[in-house]
């Protein structure tokens, strides 16, 4: 874990700039006049920011926008949509989808979650990834559960075609998990632990290694014709990071309050599950983990090809918002 305590701190006291348009004195109106990001239960900062309304007071002539995001893969559908400017997923569903050609940039990183995990009811005889094999999991495809459950039953010696994976949004998942519709569920926070505190399902497997970090993705045609805006977009984000560093009691009743969740079940997806203090730039550390996915990418058909799916990987990261963020 990188400590940055007292930057971060530091990061509380700097409001957020806005530029002037030439002519006018002390107004900030972008040429774009629109801002269009998401939010996710599995992305704190993001519910930080939202709340603070950062964004809106630093951008007075530009309509901010914001769209929740259930998943990876709704935020990239949005991103290829066009439908948002700036989407939150994990690492291993953005270089699914720049693979696949969608044209976004990994711009920063807000957290290092350890967000999945395979859950199986709380009176399931299932205890390891073994016992999978011939049984039903639900799991929602293109996003880090989706990618931690491929993983999982490589490490055990099965692949994707012993089990029958269940394609259902992650609230979806929990819901025919509890319900006894599939035998498991390849989960993510918070409502992973949600159901272990509401219903006592159980966690068979854990794997932090298996979890990719949370990336902030832009579309590249919005950080070409707008890079002041994905800036503010940045900077804010380190201003959340701070934000919840000096006030993690505070992040914990947002999570709750926004979620619907249990404050005990927000704590320990903040407190046992976030690590919030990382370097926002992406880099080396995103890239090994994402280098240890590909193959598994590949052999189970998610990329159109291993070429491009390393093509995408050279490609994803844009370092310089986060640097420039991560430095003010």
């Amino acid at each position: 874990m990188i400590h940055r305590r007292s930057l971060l701190t530091a990061a509380l006291l700097v409001p957020l700039v806005t530029a002037c348009v030439p002519g006018e004195s002390g107004t900030a109106t972008p040429a774009s006049g629109r801002l269009r990001l998401d939010y996710a239960y599995y992305n704190p900062l993001s519910l930080v920011i939202r709340q603070q309304r950062w964004l809106e007071d630093a951008l007075p002539g530009t309509e901010v926008t914001w769209v929740l995001s259930a998943g990876s893969n709704k935020a990239n559908e949005n991103l290829r949509g066009e439908t948002i400017d700036l989407g939150s997923t994990a690492g291993a569903a953005a270089l699914q989808a720049r693979a696949n050609g969608t044209p976004i940039k990994t711009v920063g990183i807000y957290t290092r979650p350890e967000w999945a995990a395979l859950v199986v009811a709380k009176d399931s005889p299932i205890t390891e990834v073994s016992g999978l094999k011939g049984k039903k999991v639900a799991a929602t495809k293109g996003t880090d559960p989706y990618f931690f459950l491929l993983q999982a039953l490589e490490e055990a010696g099965l692949d994707g075609a012993d089990v029958e994976v269940v394609n259902l949004q992650h609230a979806d998942g929990k819901t025919a998990l509890e319900r006894g519709d599939v035998d498991a569920w390849s989960g993510l926070d918070p409502l992973m632990a949600q159901s272990q505190v509401d219903s006592g399902t159980k966690l068979i497997y854990r794997n932090a290694s298996f979890n990719s970090y949370g990336f902030l993705n832009a579309r590249e045609e919005f950080l070409a014709e707008h890079p002041d805006l994905a800036q503010k977009v940045l900077d804010a984000y380190e201003r959340a990071r701070a934000w919840i560093v000096e006030h993690p009691d505070d992040a914990v009743r947002l999570l709750a309050s926004e979620a619907k969740l249990a404050p005990e079940v927000a704590r320990v997806v903040l407190k046992e599950r976030t690590e919030v203090e990382i370097s926002p730039v992406p880099g080396p550390d995103q890239r090994a983990v994402l280098e240890r996915i590909l193959p598994t990418l590949v052999r189970e058909s998610q990329v159109r090809s291993e070429q491009e799916a390393k093509t995408a990987l050279d490609s994803l990261f844009v370092p310089e918002f986060a640097e420039k963020a991560g430095a003010s």
